[in-house]
């Protein structure tokens, strides 16, 4: 029998209506004055969107943060990858939105698997995240007249994202930083690049320091502070192919779920539907083509076997078949939202057509995303002028011209909406340890809208947590600063020492990328797109035998005590074989279909996701309970006072 959190005293989720509860809140928050600031020290791991807002505001505030960047500046966060825009509820187009829209927006694309008050507070900040940013001077596009624009996104019928062509996640990163950067420059950030944490340290209880390796020397470091921020984002590299920078890993998340934090959610990873496809074997990441040209292009396959078997061959081109032979998929099985259906949807249905042998290009796991009636609508330099960064991108990856030819896709690991759990102050379950943006679970259940994950890091790290981390370090003003030269710190540091001396000791045949690659595939054919409890099972067995092959023969060439990619990219791969466990486990225990969670024995008669909310509406939180040891299952209930949960349906 599970443990089950109480999500009132536990996740400390406040008493009041909906729409009062972060009001509440913050009126009866316990309060650090600017003097004591100075006192308390902040350790923020992460400098994208998330951790790099956060380390500015607490900067700003007057704490002393310790910020570390894995990069060798924090312009290069994985943040800047994002295209399409950021949500928010300012209802400029005048179309019916709201902050209870979005909100529930949110939580019906999640397929109701969110904690109500932590997506409500989120909605509730996002217009203040606008403000923020074009007060940083942010180019937000704009209307003829001035005023910001917007477009629309999936899972939503109105339009709320706004964008800055298709370098959004770039140009917010660039806003972020620049007020990170004044706080280096005043001295109440301390920056440290090209630094990795390697564990986390408690003390009494409480999370009171880091042990990071400088990336460059390879010197082991201890870093000491009165509160723990970690932002480091998602887990998605697990697959080996996502759309995620190379270096995106789940780490710091692993270090801390074995301290005591729980992992949450484990399973709900997302599938983006439009990346471009698998091109080789010796492909080592995937490119996104932003949700936002499902805008104003049009998602089809061939409706005819035949045809789909001509372009493979071939034979046919895509632009030769007649508009009567053409199936547009999405618009035939969702008329209400078309093409704008939530990725999961869109994701399962490109795989659907794929699998049912209409899919196009060398391999078939291709479907065709085209913009020949945008451009004949509105003319090519309107369309240039809102995705030509992203037109160029594809032409110079595929080499084909995507205003002739429709672009092909296909989905792709993305996102992850699970992560460490934390409370409403977004707390870990370790005290004084707090996780923000994509890097926790709190926001976006079993599937993330577009354009959601840039608001919920800054939410989180401009306009959250400021408030939130001062309720906690509200009684540790008296505390003093904690000397690296604790046993705490020299235990913490002695096991990281020796699990990399482990590592450099094996000496075997298999490179670190090769096993990666192995625990990809496994991760993508059985804890994919579709799942089913062999699959899972199976995928389990699997990752056991590739977890003892990594620690029996994987070859790390160099030295320990200096710059050495392959020892980094060992230590991340030895915690993403934890990772693919957990999300195997988490999914086979998850006896439903949810978001990016789908059981194919859990499906309605159209091959929609079905729910079972009588047994599984509840956050699935694991606890470390040793190496080589089965994880213990805590549950966090997931009970809704303001929403009633229904069956998702975008086809009316």
């Amino acid at each position: 029998m599970a443990t089950i959190l109480d999500p009132k005293k536990d996740s400390k989720i406040p008493e009041g209506p909906l729409a009062d509860k972060w009001k509440n809140y913050k009126a009866h928050q316990k309060l650090v004055n600017p003097a004591n600031k100075r006192r308390l020290d902040v350790i923020v791991v992460g400098t994208g969107l998330a951790g790099g807002s956060a380390a500015a505001s607490l900067g700003e505030m007057g704490f002393n943060v310790l910020n570390f960047c894995i990069q060798d500046s924090p312009r290069r966060a994985h943040s800047i990858a994002a295209q399409g825009g950021i949500n928010a509820a300012k209802n400029y187009q005048n179309d019916g939105d709201s902050v209870y829209r979005l909100f529930y927006d949110t939580i019906k694309g999640g397929d109701y698997r969110a904690r109500e008050a932590n997506v409500y507070r989120m909605a509730e900040v996002s217009n203040n995240i606008i403000d923020q940013c074009v007060a940083q001077g942010v180019p937000f596009a704009r209307e003829y007249g001035g005023l910001l624009d917007n477009r629309s996104f999936g899972g939503a019928q109105v339009s709320r994202t706004f964008y800055a062509k298709g370098q959004t996640g770039q140009q917010l990163l660039l806003g972020a930083y620049s007020s990170l950067s004044r706080q280096v420059q005043k001295g109440s950030v301390k920056l440290y690049t090209r630094y990795e944490m390697l564990d986390l340290v408690i003390i009494d209880g409480k999370a009171r320091g880091i042990i990071a390796r400088n990336l460059v020397t390879g010197k082991i470091e201890r870093f000491s502070a009165h509160a723990v921020v970690v932002g480091t984002g998602g887990y998605g590299n697990a697959f080996f192919l996502s759309t995620n920078a190379m270096g995106s890993n789940g780490s710091a998340a692993i270090q801390c779920y074995k301290k005591g934090a729980y992992f949450a959610n484990p399973c709900f990873a997302q599938i983006h539907p439009t990346c471009i496809p698998v091109h080789g074997e010796f492909q080592s990441k995937l490119t996104l083509m932003s949700e936002s040209l499902r805008n104003d292009g049009r998602i089809w396959v061939p409706k005819k076997k035949e045809d789909a078997e001509a372009i493979r061959a071939g034979k046919l081109k895509p632009t030769q078949l007649k508009e009567e032979d053409r199936d547009y998929y999405l618009e035939r099985r969702y008329p209400a939202f078309g093409n704008l259906v939530p990725r999961d949807v869109a994701s399962r249905a490109a795989k659907e057509r794929c699998d049912a042998g209409f899919g196009v290009g060398n391999t078939g796991l291709a479907v065709y995303l085209d913009f020949s009636d945008s451009i004949k609508r509105l003319g090519k330099d309107v369309v240039e002028a809102k995705y030509g960064n992203l037109f160029q991108m594809y032409d110079k990856i595929v080499d084909e011209n995507p205003y002739e030819t429709p672009m092909m896709i296909y989905p792709a690991i993305h996102y992850t909406m699970g992560g460490v759990w934390v409370d409403y102050e977004l707390m870990t379950s370790i005290p004084g340890c707090f996780f923000i943006g994509e890097a926790n679970f709190s926001d976006h259940g079993a599937n993330r809208l577009g354009a959601s994950a840039l608001m919920q890091g800054l939410a989180d790290g401009y306009f959250v947590l400021p408030y939130t981390i001062q309720n906690y370090l509200a009684d540790q003003i008296t505390v003093p600063r904690f000397s690296t030269e604790l046993p705490e710190f020299q235990q913490a540091e002695d096991d990281v020492n020796k699990k990399i001396a482990k590592l450099m000791s094996i000496k075997g045949t298999r490179s670190v990328d090769s096993i990666h690659k192995e625990l990809g595939l496994i991760m993508w054919d059985f804890v994919g797109m579709a799942r089913s409890k062999e699959s899972l099972e199976k995928a389990i067995e699997d990752i056991k035998k590739v977890k003892k092959e990594f620690w029996s023969n994987v070859r790390i060439p160099g030295e320990a005590n200096t710059l050495n990619v392959e020892l980094d990219k060992a230590l991340r791969v030895a915690d993403f074989l934890e990772i693919g466990y957990l999300m195997a486990i988490d999914g086979l225990t998850r006896n439903e279909s949810c978001g990016g969670h789908f059981r194919e024995e859990y499906q309605t008669p159209e091959g929609e996701a079905l729910r079972r909310d009588d047994e599984y509406s509840y956050v699935s939180c694991w606890k470390f309970t040793g190496e080589d040891q089965e994880p213990e299952l805590i549950k966090e209930p997931l009970d809704y006072e303001f929403v009633v949960r229904q069956q998702r349906n975008y086809k009316a």
